[in-house]
């Protein structure tokens, strides 16, 4: 019989591409999620009853435990950028990580992946790298032998990084940046997830920092995106002391709701986040000791960028007919 790999947060966006590679090697999938019912559409990466979504509550002992039994791997996809509630830094990134490690570690799971961040620091700028860093420390501590990846920023056609931007495109002729000058190394979901099946397959243990091969300013990553979604933008870079005013009144807005209203546009913790470079550090194992060639985001980026474009997928037709002559 196939082996077994429960996948929680599969039906995420970096899940699914793991998913998606191991269901062509024969895997059978546990996509572990909090809705099953959104998360049919991982069914048709594998045959009949090869992927399924299964319910799970990552902060609930019984729920994961259930989710992996009979096991030969488990991957960890899970992450929360909500401060506050139910689901956050510290239930999900800390206490589910750690939950799901020590539970596997129980029932004798072979093989574990973590999928955490580049900024991952336990005395960093943000609460979000903190915690980061605290699931890092826990699933190493119960599970000693897992594989820890730390990709930067992660791009791909259901990325909320390029798609994010593009879409502010529409909204006017300013784009505001909050930490232009911050550098980044962009890499590309499907070398995520080819990095997560070594792992998953026992060919990879200890961390690695995972990033492509360009490392830029996020300002010039921008221009560059904005070529590809043939838009002209005045790109402003706003102060952080500026972002962090505006992300504070947002940040009330939420709290006075009790919740109701969601702030995701500028948290006071994403400001800080953004005071600090997302690459890949000297010395640190990367794509090329896994010997995963890294995509570069050009490559990419206009495959699932078009529909950003004045005219969509006509831009290019559009741009034809200007050089015609006219009778």
């Amino acid at each position: 019989m196939s082996k077994l790999v429960t996948i929680y947060g599969g039906s995420g966006f970096v899940g699914r591409y793991i998913a998606r590679r191991l269901a062509k090697q024969g895997w059978r999938i546990r996509v572990a999620c909090r809705r099953p019912n959104e998360a049919l559409f991982v069914r048709p990466y594998g045959v009949v009853g090869q992927v399924e979504p299964v319910l799970c509550n990552i902060r609930d002992d019984a729920s994961v435990a259930a989710a992996m039994r009979g096991a030969d791997a488990v991957v960890n996809c899970v992450g929360t950028f909500d401060r506050g509630g139910k689901n956050n830094f510290d239930a999900v990134q800390v206490e589910g990580a750690a939950r799901i490690a020590r539970l596997a570690a129980a029932q004798g799971v072979g093989t574990m992946v973590h999928i955490s961040a580049i900024s991952a620091d336990a005395h960093g700028k943000s609460l979000y790298a903190q915690s980061k860093a605290g699931g890092e420390a826990a699933v190493l501590a119960a599970f000693p032998s897992a594989l820890i990846l730390r990709p930067s920023v992660i791009f791909g056609n259901e990325d909320g990084f390029f798609n994010r931007f593009a879409g502010m495109t529409r909204m006017g002729p300013i784009l505001p940046l909050v930490g232009g000058n911050t550098k980044f190394q962009p890499v590309y979901v499907d070398d995520v997830a080819q990095a997560a099946v070594l792992g998953v397959n026992g060919a990879a243990q200890g961390v690695y920092e995972l990033g492509g091969p360009d490392i830029e300013p996020l300002k010039t990553t921008i221009h560059n995106m904005l070529a590809v979604v043939r838009r002209r933008r005045l790109v402003i870079n706003m102060p952080f002391w500026v972002a962090k005013i505006i992300a504070g009144v947002l940040d009330f807005g939420s709290f006075v709701t009790g919740g109701l209203i969601i702030n995701a546009i500028l948290t006071r913790d994403q400001v800080d986040s953004l005071k600090t470079d997302s690459v890949v550090a000297g010395g640190a194992k990367n794509l090329a000791d896994l010997g995963i060639e890294a995509t570069d985001y050009a490559s990419v980026i206009p495959e699932y960028l078009w529909r950003y474009r004045p005219s969509g997928q006509y831009e290019a037709i559009t741009e034809s007919a200007k050089n015609l002559k006219k009778a």
